[in-house]
Order: C-alpha cells, then structure tokens, then sequence
C-alpha cells in the first residue's frame, strides 16, 4: 500500500532538468566539503561482498539481502546493505593512518525497505570512516565531528542557494545534542518518530545520541546492528524538513566498536556466533584500527536542499502503480 504524501499547495521547486543540474551540484560540492572537514580521501567500494566474510551489514537484523551464486569464483555474492564494516577493514589495507580516513560513493539495495516519501529500496550515500586514537573514543569528539558535518552540509546548502535563486531552504547551523534516553523522558507517550519530529520543530538540527541499546521503557529507540557502533558513542543527525514538516534523518554515525564493546553488544543481541567470522575475529584479535564514520543519504540531502517532497524526484527506483499515480495526479515526475 502506498504511503506517499503530498504537502497541500505543493510544486517541484524546479523544471526537471534544472533539477537534475542541481542534484549534481549538491553531489559535486558536498564531497568536496565533507572531505576537507573531516581530512578524507575518496576511494573505490564493493557493490557486494562475499556472504560468508561477515562484512555486509544486517541492518535492523530482519532485512534479507540480494544474494547470488558466482560459480566460477565458488562463493555466494551479497549485494550490500551498507559498506560500515568494510571501510573499517579498507582502512587497514590502504594503510591509512591516525587521523585520516576515506569517502565513497556506497550504492546498495534493500529489498524489504518499506517505500514512502522518504524511502526507497535503492539506496545511495556517502560512506565515510577515519581512523581515531583511543583517547579519541569519547563524547567531546563524537560532538565536534558531528558539528563539522553539519557545516559541510550548510556550506553546501548555502552555495546552491546561490547558484539556483529560487530555492528558499535555510538550515541550521546550530546543533543541539540529546540522548535517546532523554528524548524518551520528554515524549514518553509518543513513538519514536513523533518524538524526533517534536524535538526537531523546536531544535531544527539535533544529534540523537546513543541509538540501539535498550531504554527504560524496555524497548530500544532503534535498531542498529551489534558489531559496527558503539551503541554508547553514535547516534543521527537529524534536521527539520519544512516542506514535509517533520524531523529528516540525514545521517546515521558514530565510533565504532573496540574489543570490549563489540564483546557486550554482541552479547546483548545473542549474536556471539558472530566471534567465529573473518572480520570479528581481526577485530577482537586487535587486528584492525579505531575508527568512527557513517553514512549520509545523497538522495536525502538532495530532498532537503532542493525542497522536493519524494525521494523519487531526485532518485530512479521503482515504485507501486498508487505512488506513481499519486505522484503524476500532483504533477510530481519520479525518476
């Protein structure tokens, strides 16, 4: 069933090829920024991994991902659900080294994702890691790299304004931090998401921190996978989006897992089989370097700096017969 929605009074914020030009000039631009704030290189990444390495991402622990058989080369292929566990092991064959960190364009398909406005079964984002000290595994640096993301990403919205007149979006530099725990406190009635859309109507940029381990309510605010962030040290960063009026994840981050904390989170999800994969073993062996990183949406933030109200403005996927009559009725071309 199609769950698209339509602001009342809504138009493209720009023709169709003026749109494409301005998805280009985000992508083009906020590259750029994000490796100058955060001293990254860009570099090539897997479309798919091999299914027994432990590398792929299982997300929220339900998502099936696309396999394959590749009989000449003997193994099952994966199509990616994300790239958070191979950058870390990237880092450590390109001999990067404290401080410095890589980018790359991650493309990966998510067959059960439940396709509205916001989301689509193709996913598109910038994919970053940095390799981190130890003494950098702390809450203070957590905050001033969130800070340095969200400057690239007003940076850039600034620079389209300039370069496309008509678009209207301003952003907030101002970032305010709050745990999920907190957030829980002060909307105890509401479900997640209401409470990320109240707090962002009155903050406009938030950092959700500590996402995946379990609240006092007894159930988590999310779920995040065990063996990629430290549940303690990682969170999103949220803003307003003024066309949809709600809160608008740009970003999932965080520090990554050590020795002690990839043993307790495993634990907690009653997933230690995972100790006997190729990665987890390098891990808990002390075989691969600190780091932190995350992902952001390309087709999100093109949303969110045009001004458009559905990820197929900006993005080809495909989309069930209501959404795309829905969509034509409103005037609204999906990719």
């Amino acid at each position: 069933m199609s769950k698209v929605y339509i602001p009342e009074g809504y138009h493209p914020p720009l023709p169709d090829y003026e749109l494409q030009r301005a998805v280009s000039f985000i992508k083009s631009s906020f590259q750029t920024n994000l490796s100058n704030a955060l001293n990254l290189r860009r570099v090539s990444a897997p479309l798919f991994v091999d299914e027994g390495s432990g590398l792929n991402d299982n997300l929220n622990g339900y998502e099936r991902p696309v396999s394959f058989d590749i009989p000449d080369v003997g193994v099952t292929g994966q199509v990616v659900h994300s790239l958070a566990k191979w950058k870390r092991l990237a880092l450590k064959r390109y001999g990067f080294r404290e401080g410095k960190g890589l980018y790359t364009d991650m493309n990966a398909i998510r067959r059960d994702e439940e396709v509205d406005n916001l989301h689509s079964i193709y996913v598109d984002q910038w994919d970053w890691e940095r390799i981190i000290s130890r003494e950098d595994r702390n809450e203070a640096f957590l905050r001033s790299t969130v800070r340095a993301i969200v400057g690239a990403v007003c940076e850039t919205s600034e620079a389209l304004n300039v370069a496309f007149p008509s678009l209207r979006i301003k952003l907030d530099r101002d970032v305010f931090f709050l745990t999920t725990q907190e957030l829980e406190d002060m909307y105890p009635d509401l479900t997640p998401n209401e409470r990320e859309t109240e707090i962002c109507r009155q903050h406009h940029t938030v950092f959700l921190m500590q996402i995946g381990g379990k609240l006092r309510s007894g159930k988590p605010h999310d779920g995040r996978a065990p063996d990629y962030d430290d549940w303690t040290l990682n969170g999103d960063i949220l803003m307003w989006n003024p066309v949809l009026e709600r809160a608008f994840e740009i970003s999932s981050m965080g520090i990554r897992v050590d020795e002690a904390a990839l043993e307790r989170q495993l634990a907690l999800a009653g997933c230690e089989d995972r100790r006997e994969l190729p990665f987890h073993k390098m891990l808990l062996s002390g075989q691969l370097p600190l780091t932190m990183g995350g992902g952001i949406g390309q087709s999100r933030l093109c949303m969110l700096l045009i001004g458009t109200c559905h990820i197929g403005e900006v993005q080809a996927s495909l989309w069930d017969q209501e959404t795309m009559d829905t969509c034509e009725k409103a005037g609204i071309m999906l990719l």
